[in-house]
């Protein structure tokens, strides 16, 4: 069977680019190694994570904050109950997946996919095999969590997000191996249930890719919530029995060594790009250093017919930066000219209050010899914060001293995740902090923070 796109992988960056294709007139195939499409992201990422973290967050309110509002309730965990809600998120969203296929007229082929040349392609199914070939490949197929031999995976007692996403009984105490999104994430879900949870960070800071105020905020925020930090850290072994775990913990650059012990140990020091099985040198393709496919400013890998986006090449391992790498990489295969303004893709930190970040934080600036103006706005000043009981975090943006367009703006607080998309569409038009200032924002609202944090650039906020 032939075809004009073959996209081999169906998570955000697959199953979009598929959809586009499709819009595009493009006889289309999509194949899925997993019975589910969606990937990482829909499966066993961010959308089960987020349906626990609302859960969890629920929950701690009304055992914590509950009485304040005047309701009285005796609250009991059923943690069953709430991994049962995620699986029933995760199915309504994949059998959307599975409609949006139908509705364009994509062939899903189910099976593991591997080059047999440049241009025709293996799928082992589960009862038959067939090979299909394409004009035009696109290789969409994610990451994988990173695990070293030395931590000893298991999959029981030494887990990964997947494994955490199932647990079904509290545990009592949890050690979390990474300070970045993932372990903060599912560290603070387990908090907030009543795990003591401790995180063991080689830096000496959390979420390290961001601006580093928020880094220091959020630290604070999750101290509250009881989760210990064990920060310029490493761990060094990591041994599990059918009980718990036990894990080996060396202070950096000294020989200061202690054991934590634990019902389970989360490894989540990061991801690797996933193309074991796709046999690329048969396509005639490799893969760099990290792991990675190598791709030019189009996308295309060292044959221009192939295309690779998402996790299996350069930058942030994000759902919405292979989303618009799908859409790209289908554009450029029909002929237009698409842009995608790597710069200007957020990152968000789903913790509660949220933390999310677009552009230049102050640190990259400061390195890279611009001359700033900052302007900070705390929520703990909004009337809707005081009101929701959300007075934790604030709004901090950067701009260029001399011409005053936004470079970054960085926040921590309640609906960040929301928020963060009035500050990438004021920089994607080069707005200045002077716009965002002279804009009406609805009163009252979480938004008011942005605006009263672009007066402050200047000096002029209103309600400090």
């Amino acid at each position: 069977m032939n075809y004009d796109v073959i996209v081999i992988g169906s998570g955000p960056g697959g199953y979009v680019a598929a959809i586009r294709a499709a819009q595009l007139g493009m006889k289309t195939a999509i194949i899925e190694k997993y019975p589910t499409l969606g990937g990482t992201c829909l499966n066993v990422g961010c959308i089960p994570s987020k349906a626990l973290l609302d859960s969890s967050e629920h929950f701690h309110n009304a055992r914590h904050h509950f009485a304040e509002h005047g309701i009285d309730a005796t609250v009991k965990l059923n943690l069953a109950q709430m991994i049962a809600r995620k699986a029933d998120v995760v199915k309504q969203n994949v059998s959307g997946i599975d409609f949006l296929m139908k509705k364009n007229k994509i062939e899903v082929l189910h099976g593991m996919a591997s080059f047999v040349d440049e241009h025709s392609i293996l799928v082992q199914g589960e009862n038959e095999n067939r090979t299909i070939s394409g004009q035009h490949i696109i290789i969409a197929t994610g990451s994988k969590p990173a695990v070293p031999p030395a931590f000893n995976y298991d999959k029981k007692r030494v887990i990964t997000s997947t494994e955490a996403l199932q647990i079904e009984k509290l545990p009592k105490r949890m050690i979390i191996i990474g300070g970045g999104v993932i372990g903060l994430e599912l560290g603070s879900v387990f908090a907030r249930l009543g795990t003591e949870v401790e995180v063991v960070e080689y830096l000496d800071r959390i979420i390290a890719t961001m601006d580093q105020d928020l880094g220091k905020e959020l630290q604070r925020v999750l101290k509250k919530l009881g989760i210990k930090f064990h920060l310029g850290h490493m761990v060094t072994s990591v041994q599990s029995s059918s009980k718990g775990v036990s894990v080996e913990v060396k202070k950096r650059d000294t020989e200061t060594s202690f054991s934590l012990q634990a019902d389970y140990c989360l490894v989540a020091i990061g991801r690797r790009p996933y193309t074991d099985g796709l046999a690329l040198d048969k396509a005639g393709l490799t893969t760099d250093d990290k792991g990675r496919i190598p791709v030019n400013e189009h996308l295309q890998t060292a044959k221009s017919h192939i295309y690779a986006i998402g996790d299996v090449i350069r930058g942030a391992m994000l759902a919405h930066k292979a989303e618009e790498e799908g859409v790209f990489a289908v554009e450029t295969i029909a002929g237009q000219k698409p842009v995608i303004h790597y710069h200007l893709i957020p990152g968000v930190v789903y913790t509660w209050p949220e933390v999310a970040g677009v552009g230049s934080t102050e640190q990259e600036c400061k390195e890279q010899g611009i001359s700033i103006k900052t302007g900070k706005f705390p929520y703990k000043a909004l009337g809707r914060a005081r009101a929701s009981m959300d007075t934790e975090g604030f709004v901090k943006i950067i701009s260029d001293a001399q011409t005053d367009e936004v470079l970054g703006v960085h926040i921590i607080g309640a609906r960040a995740a929301d928020l963060i998309q009035e500050a990438t569409a004021v920089m994607e038009f080069r707005g200045s902090a002077e716009d965002i200032a002279r804009m009406s924002h609805p009163h009252p609202t979480y938004s008011e923070a942005m605006k009263e944090a672009a007066l402050n650039v200047d000096g002029r906020s209103i309600h400090i």
